[in-house]
């Protein structure tokens, strides 16, 4: 099925002059990873960074790893009918960037221009962003515990850098909520990151760009 889609698409593109063929470069199961994804998730990723655009290889590399785990999370969310983000929400998300770091609207779309995005591409970034964290949460978060005891025990041995970082309030008391927060997060991202690494040594991967592994 996957090679037929390729087929097609191939196809379809040298059907039509003058048209940019945009190259498959992973097949994930019954999914595809085209050149023209890699390429906007690494300009999205260093805009929201801040730092220089890159293109290499390495970095092709690391963007392609992060679109394949996308497409795991993505059908696992519609498998489980998970919660998504709302639009409003990803638009929340856009104006508290253009508050924090640009001076008008106008400041911002002449950054985009720079690292070749728009709006609706960094809108829809937000989307997904928003929707993976709330999976997470959901898929993984009920399946963690922190005790007292393992709080008192963090608390115990990181009490000085408490005392630097929360003057006036670092009795265990005052940072027990904060230490169960951090705790359970490692755990979540732990639990989280073990799914991947299981899903992709069971997913039948394609690389049509061979650099990419």
């Amino acid at each position: 099925m996957a090679m037929r889609l390729l087929w097609l698409l191939m196809l379809g593109a040298c059907s039509l002059p003058g048209v940019i063929i945009d190259r498959i470069a992973i097949i994930v199961e019954n999914s595809i990873i085209k050149d023209s994804d890699i390429s906007r998730d690494l300009r999205v990723t260093s805009f929201l960074n801040a730092v220089p655009l890159n293109l290499g290889l390495q970095a092709r590399k690391t963007a392609a790893s992060r679109l394949i785990d996308q497409i795991f999370i993505r059908k696992e969310i519609q498998i489980g009918d998970y919660p998504v983000a709302s639009p409003e929400q990803a638009d929340q998300e856009l104006d508290q960037l253009v508050k924090g770091r640009f001076k008008s609207e106008g400041s911002l779309e002449e950054t985009l221009k720079r690292y070749g995005i728009t709006a609706p591409d960094l809108r829809s970034h937000f989307l997904w962003q928003l929707t993976v964290l709330r999976f997470i949460d959901a898929r993984f978060k009920p399946a963690v515990l922190v005790t007292d005891e393992e709080i008192e025990k963090y608390y115990t041995e990181h009490r000085t850098t408490f005392s630097k970082e929360h003057p006036g309030k670092s009795s265990l008391d005052e940072v027990h909520g904060e230490i169960e927060e951090l705790l359970a997060g490692q755990r979540v991202n732990k639990l989280f990151f073990a799914w991947l690494d299981e899903r992709r040594k069971n997913a039948a991967i394609k690389y049509l760009e061979g650099s990419l592994r």
